[in-house]
C-alpha cells in the first residue's frame, strides 16, 4: 500500500503566518463575523448588501444586526466589490494525475488546498484509484490534522474502470463490497462500465445504507447501460450523458452522441424522464475541452500549473507528457453547450450540478476547474445567477446536504467564498478568491495557494514510484 505523504504541518504553518487560520485556532473555533461586502446568498438570482454574517462553532448563527454576545469576535471586514458567496460543490472532482505515462494515481498534497483556495468547499472523488489513502486523507481532514474541502469519498469504481476489475463478479459480491465501503464511510457510490445486474445490486444495496449512486453510463450497446434504464433501477445521478432514446443502442456513446439533437422528441422524453424521478445530471461541460483542442476562451487565462510542482517535477515534466489534443472531443464539447442549455430550458435546471472531471496530465491542474464549468455553463446561455445555484445549492442537495449547504442561511453549516468582483456581471470573477470558508474556519486564498506551491509531485526518483498505480485490485 502506497503511503500517504503528508506535510500538515509545514502547511498549516505557511497558512498561519500568512493570516489565515492555523490548528490551534480553527479546533478552538472563535466567533467569526464578515461585515461590509455584498451577498449572493443562492436562495435568490441578486446580489444584496452583506447585512453581516456571525459564524460560531461552524455554524451561520445569525445574518443581520444582532443581540449574540460577539465579544472577541474576529470581525473581518469587506470592500464594496467584496461578494460572499455559498461554497462551490464539485461532484466529479478528481484527485488523480498521471505524470509518468503509468496510470492514475491520487494527489493528496497540493489538491485539497488547491480545490479550498478556488472556492470548492465539498468535493465527490467520483471514482478512487487509491481508495484506502483517500479515506486517509479524507479523515485527516476531518478530524483538523490537514486542511482541505468536506472531501466525500466514493470508494473504488464499481465496473470495468477499475483496474484489475473481476469481470466474474456476481450481484452478490457487490452487495458485500457495497457493505464494507459503507462501514468505511463511503456515502456515494461511482459506476462506471457496470452492467445491468450487478448495477441493479449496487443501486439497491447503497440506498439501504442511506447512499447515493451516480454512474457513467453509455447507450446500451454491448454491455453498457443507457441512462434511462438506470433511471428506472433508481440511481441517483447521471453523468455526461441524458441517455434515452437520443443515444441508440446501435453504437457506443461517444460515436452517438453528436447524432442526436436537441429538438428531438426524444430529447423531450429523457429531460421528462430526469424530472419526474429528481435525478441529478453531472454535464462536465469543460472536461471534454480538455481532451479536445481547446479552442474556448473557457481554456484561457489559466493559473500556470508549474509552480505548484515540486522541483523534481518541474525538471522531468516535459510538454510531450501532457494529453494530446482529440478532436473528437473538441466536437462534443460544442455540442455538450447545446445540450445543457436545451436541459435547462426543458426545466431541467434545478437537477444540474458541476463537475470537473479532469485527471491532470500536468498542463492543466484539477482544482481550478471549478470556474472554467461555471464559466461553460454561462457560455451555453444559462444564467449566471443559475450557474452559481448550480454549482452550490443543487450539489447540496444531490448528495442529501441541502438542509446543511448550499445556501448562506441562518442554521446551515459555514462554507462559504469571498471574491472581488461581481461574478453576476462577468462570472469569471469567481476566480478571484480572497477568503474561503469551510467549517467555520477562515482562510486567505493566497495562503492556501502559498501552501500548495512547490507541493503536488514526487520531491525525487525514488518518490516517483509513488505516482505509477498499483495494478492490483
Amino acid at each position: 500500500m502506497t503511503p500517504v505523504r503528508i506535510r500538515p504541518l509545514v502547511a498549516l504553518l505557511c497558512i498561519f503566518l500568512a493570516g489565515g487560520v492555523g490548528l490551534e485556532t480553527a479546533r478552538s473555533q472563535p466567533t467569526t463575523v464578515l461585515r461590509g461586502g455584498q451577498l449572493f446568498d443562492a436562495t435568490d438570482t441578486t446580489l444584496t448588501d452583506n447585512p453581516g454574517i456571525v459564524v460560531r462553532a461552524g455554524k451561520i448563527v445569525d445574518r443581520g444586526a444582532t443581540a449574540l454576545d460577539t465579544t472577541g469576535a474576529r470581525i473581518v471586514r469587506l470592500g464594496p466589490d467584496h461578494v460572499i458567496l455559498p461554497g462551490l460543490v464539485d461532484l466529479h472532482a478528481h484527485y488523480a494525475v498521471d505524470f509518468f505515462g503509468a496510470g492514475r494515481v491520487e494527489e493528496t498534497e497540493g489538491y485539497p488546498l488547491l480545490y479550498l483556495a478556488n472556492g470548492a468547499t465539498t468535493t465527490f472523488t467520483a471514482g478512487e484509484m487509491q481508495p484506502d489513502k483517500m479515506r486517509r486523507v479524507r479523515q485527516a481532514i476531518a478530524h483538523g490534522d490537514r486542511i482541505g474541502p468536506r472531501m466525500l469519498t466514493s470508494g473504488p469504481y464499481f465496473g470495468k474502470a477499475r483496474p484489475g476489475w473481476d469481470t466474474t463478479r456476481t450481484p452478490a459480491s457487490i452487495r458485500r463490497e457495497v457493505d464494507r465501503w459503507a462501514a468505511r464511510g463511503v456515502e456515494h457510490f461511482k459506476a462506471k462500465r457496470l452492467q445491468a445486474e450487478l448495477l441493479r445490486a449496487l443501486i439497491d444495496q447503497a440506498h439501504r445504507h442511506g447512499a447515493t449512486v451516480t454512474g457513467h453510463l453509455g447507450s446500451g450497446s454491448g454491455q453498457s447501460v443507457n441512462p434511462r434504464t438506470a433511471i428506472d433501477m433508481g440511481i441517483d445521478r447521471i453523468e455526461h450523458f441524458l441517455g434515452g432514446a437520443q443515444l441508440p443502442d446501435t453504437a457506443g456513446a461517444y460515436d452517438a452522441l453528436p447524432t442526436a439533437t436537441p429538438d428531438e422528441p426524444a430529447f423531450d422524453r429523457i429531460a421528462r424522464h430526469f424530472r419526474e424521478h429528481n435525478v441529478y445530471f453531472d454535464a462536465t461541460i469543460s472536461a471534454y475541452g480538455y481532451y479536445g483542442t481547446r479552442e474556448s476562451d473557457v481554456y484561457a487565462d489559466w493559473p500556470d500549473a508549474q509552480q505548484y510542482f515540486t522541483p523534481y517535477l518541474r525538471s522531468v515534466l516535459a510538454e510531450e507528457d501532457y494529453q494530446a489534443p482529440v478532436p473528437r472531443f473538441q466536437r462534443i464539447f460544442e455540442l455538450k453547450l447545446d445540450r445543457i442549455k436545451a436541459f435547462y430550458e426543458a426545466g431541467g435546471g434545478g437537477l444540474i450540478t458541476l463537475g470537473t472531471d479532469h485527471p491532470s496530465w500536468g498542463e492543466y491542474l484539477a482544482p481550478f476547474g471549478v470556474h472554467r464549468e461555471l464559466q461553460a455553463f454561462v457560455r451555453a446561455g444559462i444564467p449566471e445567477a443559475a450557474a452559481l445555484r448550480i454549482a452550490t445549492i443543487n450539489g447540496a442537495r444531490a448528495v442529501g446536504r441541502g438542509d446543511r449547504l448550499g445556501t448562506l442561511t441562518v442554521g446551515k453549516w459555514a462554507d462559504l467564498f469571498v471574491v472581488r468582483g461581481n461574478p453576476l456581471a462577468d462570472i469569471r470573477n469567481t476566480r478571484n478568491v480572497e477568503w474561503v470558508m469551510v467549517r467555520g474556519e477562515l482562510h486567505r486564498a493566497a495562503a492556501l495557494r502559498a501552501a500548495a506551491r512547490g507541493a503536488v509531485g514526487p520531491d525525487d526518483a525514488a518518490a516517483a514510484e509513488a505516482f505509477k498505480p498499483d495494478r492490483g485490485p
